[in-house]
């Protein structure tokens, strides 16, 4: 798990407090017979119960993995499963023990499984841990920088894989369920709603649509999964805010529609080799179309453009507003992100632009997208 803000160390505890009860007793009246039978609710009855998302767990959990990654020199013991350390240990742990930790997501029956690039990044050694307990041994297939996404294969066959779900259509409300290893606590779920959709510019990523969510994320947590009320996978786990260190109820997972496709590609190609035209911008609102008195409606509104790019090089400045992409239209950063990665390096383009009340028509050729730095 990833987190920003100030984090310095602090274990809270909330104890809840207790309530004194009134008893009424009569004097008058004989006290009721007790019931030679009580009655229960039958089993599968749901209607008796409070609402209960066990079913939809119960699909999801089998495929959510916990995963310890050994860095450098510390080494991974071969039989390496749960870390059996304290909760809330002293001091650091001992260096043969020191592993990171995650969680993970198998997406296929042979073995493919999604985490968080952090989790695994630099690892000397890798051990997955399954809802059963089995121990696999894994490697890195792959990492993708700009998502913080990596891609581990383990040898095994007719592995249990998630439900995929669709994150386009989810609203703020919806309930959303996080699956992972907090703390090492072993296989943990925490229940939230979908606080937000489509959060960027936080600073976390350079592509960024995240889910925000509070349902508990803990370390541990990152790579898991964020199911819906059906156990379906809408989103991996991949940080907080917060100025603890831990869960504060804002929490962020990526779309599962854009991990798995990033983790087919790596399966493919190693790598995601994205186009780039070096632009900044934002979604054109009601607000900023008044401010600016721009004639676009819709659209990204350039912001700045980085010198010699691509998209300096077709002219594009502060102020414009990207409508199209080809022959898709662009509402939303992720809009122009698509279009733009999505037709790789090396592609003429075509943009369609409104700059005040003139629409122009301007192409460039897309570059590779750089590397962040590590």
């Amino acid at each position: 798990m990833r987190s920003f803000g100030p984090i310095p160390l602090l274990v809270t505890a909330v104890a809840a407090g207790s309530a004194g009860a009134l008893l009424t007793l009569s004097l008058s009246a004989p006290a009721p017979a007790r019931p030679d039978t009580c009655t229960h609710p039958r089993q599968g009855d749901r209607a008796s119960y409070a609402t209960s998302f066990a079913d939809a767990v119960a699909r999801a959990t089998p495929a959510v993995v916990s995963i310890y990654a050994a860095h450098k020199s510390q080494g991974l013991p071969a039989d390496s499963g749960p870390d059996p350390r304290p909760l809330h240990p002293p001091g650091p742990p001992p260096a043969a023990r020191a592993t990171g930790l995650g969680a993970g997501v198998i997406l296929t029956a042979d073995g493919l499984i999604l985490t968080n690039r952090h989790v695994v990044q630099s690892a000397t050694g890798i051990r997955v841990v399954m809802a059963g307990g089995r121990v696999l041994a894994a490697r890195v297939l792959g990492e993708d920088p700009d998502t913080d996404l990596a891609v581990l294969k383990v040898d095994a066959a007719d592995l249990p894989t998630v439900p995929l779900g669709d994150p386009r259509v989810l609203r703020a409300g919806d309930v959303a369920l996080a699956i992972g290893n907090p703390y090492g606590v072993g296989q943990s779920v925490t229940q939230g709603i979908v606080s937000a959709i489509g959060r960027s510019e936080l600073g976390l990523t350079p592509i960024e649509d995240f889910i925000q969510t509070d349902a508990a994320i803990n370390p541990g947590n990152s790579g898991g999964a964020l199911i819906n009320e059906r156990g379906e996978l809408i989103g991996i786990n991949t940080a907080i805010y917060s100025e603890t260190g831990t869960a504060d109820g804002i929490g962020f997972a990526i779309p599962s529609d854009l991990a798995v496709a990033v983790a087919l590609t790596i399966a493919e190609r190693g790598q995601v080799p994205r186009g780039w035209i070096g632009l900044r911008g934002r979604s054109v609102t009601p607000e900023l179309a008044e401010t600016f008195g721009l004639r676009a409606a819709a659209g990204i509104l350039v912001s700045s453009t980085l010198p010699d790019s691509p998209a300096a090089q077709a002219g594009l400045r502060p102020g414009d507003v990207v409508t199209r992409v080809d022959e898709h239209p662009v509402q939303t950063p992720r809009d122009l992100l698509d279009a733009i990665a999505g037709v790789g390096p090396d592609q003429t383009v075509s943009l369609e632009v409104w700059r005040g009340s003139e629409r122009l028509q301007t192409r460039t050729v897309t570059e590779r997208r750089p590397v962040p730095a590590k």
